[in-house]
């Protein structure tokens, strides 16, 4: 009796590690650099982190956290009409806010949609910055005549369709009575928002002003996201 309840405990503290231990691999293997392993194992690796286990750098130096980003979404009725912008993601940060000790993780599902929205790999960014500001010297120089700009890998294109997808779902889920015959919306658009805040070195300086960049996701059926 007591040799099979040590066979059953080794048992389990193997499955055990053996799951940690591709938990940390799938991760890992998400901050590694594009490649066509990667873009191929797109759809299983975004399907197992998303949106609770992403990985991101986004606490660290060199960039650490500046913006406040969210969003904001309306609604499309039976009737044809469109309702205000509804506020998604202010709700949650005070609920968030309002519980320190165990905060909600929900707030995520918006965070990690944006991201996914904004992310990149680091060789395709930084080549995609260098050709904008060639584009931005020849605009100057021949009259708007720059060279067109690096399109979308098939593996950023998928990522933002999940993302468009996955934020239009998650404002859907809080609109559901928005509509005048108390009826749920037939479709939604989402808006993003970012809002640039002041340096550090400016935090004095009562003339520094934040900026606000704003970008709306294309309208989504109500059917399509359920």
């Amino acid at each position: 009796m007591i040799a099979r309840h040590r066979r059953i405990q080794r048992a389990a503290l193997l499955a055990g590690a053996a799951l940690l231990g591709a938990h940390f691999f799938i991760a890992a293997f998400s901050q590694a650099p594009l490649s066509p392993a990667k873009i191929q194992l797109h759809a299983v690796i975004s399907g197992y982190l998303d949106p609770y286990f992403t990985q991101n750098w986004s606490l660290f130096a060199p960039e650490p956290v500046k913006n406040d980003e969210g969003i904001v979404a309306r609604a499309k009725c039976a009737d044809g009409s469109v309702t205000d912008y509804y506020d998604v993601t202010g709700p949650l940060i005070k609920e968030t806010q309002d519980d320190r000790f165990f905060p909600s993780r929900v707030p995520r599902l918006v965070s990690t949609g944006i991201r996914q929205l904004n992310d990149s790999d680091d060789l395709l960014l930084r080549l995609r910055q260098k050709q904008e500001s060639k584009n931005t010297e020849d605009s100057k120089a021949k009259d708007g005549k720059g060279k067109r700009d690096i399109p979308l890998t098939p593996f950023e294109e998928r990522q933002h369709e999940d993302a468009e997808r996955s934020l239009s779902r998650f404002a859907l889920t809080k609109m559901g009575n928005v509509c005048p015959d108390g009826t749920g919306p037939t479709a939604v658009q989402a808006r993003m928002y970012v809002k640039t805040l002041p340096p550090w070195s400016q935090r004095n300086n009562s003339k520094a002003k934040s900026s606000l960049d704003l970008y709306d996701l294309p309208w989504k059926k109500a059917v399509e996201l359920q």
